[in-house]
C-alpha cells in the first residue's frame, strides 16, 4: 500500500469536502450531500483524483463504528430492554410490509422470484448514519424521540446481520445452527463486556479520570476492542461497538467521553459519504434506471407511511410517529452490504445488485432534503432549523 498516495488522498477529500460544503451551504442546501457529490466529482468515473475508492470505504466504516458505540453509551440496559420491548412489533411488521412491496415491485420489473425476495429484503432497512446524523443529538441522547429511533435501527440491524448470515451460508443445511449460535454469541459478549466494565474499565477510569488523554484512548480502545472482538466471532463490528457502548455506559464519565469522541466519528463518517459517491457507477444502472427510480420513490412513500401507522399503534401520537416515519423513510448502509454479499453468494446479478446501491443512494439524497427542510438538525443551512 503506498502510505504518501493515501496521504495525499485525505488531502484531496477534506480539502474538496470543504470546498463542497461550502457551496452546498451557500445554495442552502445539505452538507451530507457535499461530500456524497464531491465523491462522485472526484471518483474514477468523473476527474479520476481517487482511482481506488474501496480502501477508503473500509477505513470510513470505522465512524460507523464509533456511531454505534456513542449510541450504545446513552442507553442504560434496563432502559434499552422496554424500548426493543414496545419497537419489537413496529419493526417486524413494517419489515415485512417493506419486504413485500418492493419485492412485488421488482418482479413487476422482469426479476426473478429469488432476485425480488433478496432485493426486498435488502430495501427494507433503514440508515443508522443518515436518520441518527440529522437528528440533533439533544433529541438523540435524551428525548424519546432518539431512543425510539434507535431501538428500531438497532433492532433491524440484527435482522440484516442475520439475513447476511444466511446469504453468506448459501445453501447448507447448518444455516439455522449458526444463526441460534450467533445469538449465543450475543448473549455471552453482553455478559462478558459489563463484567470486564464493572470490575475492570470503570476501576480504572476512577483511578486516573483526571489524565484525559489517557481516559479518551481507553474509552477508543474498550469500544474498538468490543467491536474487533464481535467480528472475530462472527457478529459484526457495529454490533460489538454498541454493546461495549451500553456496557460503558454505566461509568460515570461516559457522557464526557462521548463528547470528546464525536469529531473522531465525524473524521470518518466524511470518508463514507464521500465513498458512496465515488464508488457509484452510473454507466451500470441504466439498465435498471426506470426500476430503481420506481423503487426509490416507493419506498420514501411507503416507510414513513408504514411507520408512522407502526408508532400510533403502539400508543405514540400523530406528530411523533409522522416525524420518526419521515426520520426513517430511506435505504441503509446494510442494503449495500446485503446486495454484496448475496452478489458474492450468487444469490442475484450485477444488474440486481446495482439496482439496490441506484436506490439506496437516490433515497439518501431524498430523504436528507426532506428531514433538512422540515425538521430541525445539526446541519440545516438555516438557523431556524439549525439545532445541535
Amino acid at each position: 500500500m503506498d502510505y504518501q498516495n493515501i496521504i495525499f488522498e485525505f488531502v484531496l477529500i477534506f480539502v474538496g469536502a470543504a470546498i463542497f460544503s461550502t457551496i452546498f451551504l451557500y445554495l442552502k442546501q445539505p452538507v451530507i450531500l457535499a461530500y456524497i457529490a464531491f465523491g462522485v466529482v472526484a471518483g474514477p468515473l468523473a476527474l479520476d483524483l481517487i482511482e481506488q475508492p474501496e480502501h477508503i470505504e473500509k477505513l470510513s466504516h470505522v465512524g460507523v463504528i464509533l456511531l454505534l458505540y456513542l449510541l450504545g453509551m446513552n442507553l442504560k440496559p434496563d432502559r434499552l430492554y422496554q424500548l426493543f420491548s414496545k419497537t419489537a412489533i413496529v419493526t417486524f411488521l413494517t419489515s415485512a410490509v417493506f419486504l413485500l412491496v418492493v419485492t412485488l415491485t421488482a418482479i413487476a420489473f422482469g426479476f426473478g422470484t429469488i432476485e425480488s425476495i433478496i432485493i426486498g429484503a435488502a430495501l427494507m432497512f433503514s440508515s443508522t448514519i443518515v436518520s441518527l446524523k440529522l437528528i440533533p443529538t439533544t433529541a438523540l441522547h435524551h428525548r424519546h424521540t432518539g431512543e425510539m429511533m434507535i431501538s428500531v435501527l438497532l433492532m433491524q440491524d440484527i435482522i440484516a446481520i442475520t439475513l447476511i448470515v444466511i446469504l453468506t451460508g448459501g445453501q447448507s443445511d447448518s444455516v439455522g445452527i449458526t444463526i441460534f449460535y450467533l445469538f449465543i454469541k450475543l448473549i455471552l459478549l453482553s455478559v462478558i463486556a459489563f463484567a470486564i466494565v464493572k470490575y475492570v474499565i470503570n476501576n480504572i477510569f476512577l483511578r486516573f479520570d483526571t489524565i484525559q488523554e489517557f481516559t479518551f484512548i481507553l474509552a477508543l480502545g474498550w469500544g474498538l476492542l468490543g467491536a474487533g472482538v464481535a467480528e472475530f466471532i462472527g457478529l459484526s463490528y457495529e454490533m460489538g461497538a454498541f454493546i461495549a457502548g451500553v456496557a460503558f455506559a454505566s461509568s460515570p464519565i461516559s457522557l464526557a467521553i462521548a463528547e470528546q469522541l464525536k469529531p473522531l466519528r465525524d473524521f470518518f463518517l466524511i470518508l463514507f459519504f464521500f465513498s458512496i459517491g465515488a464508488q457509484f457507477n452510473f454507466l451500470m444502472t441504466q439498465d435498471v434506471l426506470l426500476a430503481g427510480f420506481v423503487i426509490a420513490i416507493l419506498i420514501m412513500m411507503v416507510k414513513p407511511i408504514a411507520f408512522k401507522k407502526g408508532f400510533q399503534f403502539i400508543g405514540e401520537d400523530k406528530n411523533f410517529s409522522t416525524e420518526l416515519g419521515i426520520r426513517l423513510g430511506q435505504g441503509s448502509e446494510f442494503s449495500l452490504l446485503v446486495a454484496y454479499s448475496a452478489l458474492a453468494g450468487g444469490w442475484i446479478n450485477l444488474q440486481a445488485s446495482y439496482l439496490i446501491q441506484m436506490v439506496v443512494i437516490i433515497t439518501f439524497v431524498l430523504s436528507t432534503y426532506w428531514v433538512v427542510y422540515r425538521y430541525r438538525t445539526p446541519i440545516s443551512s438555516t438557523a431556524k432549523n439549525r439545532m445541535d
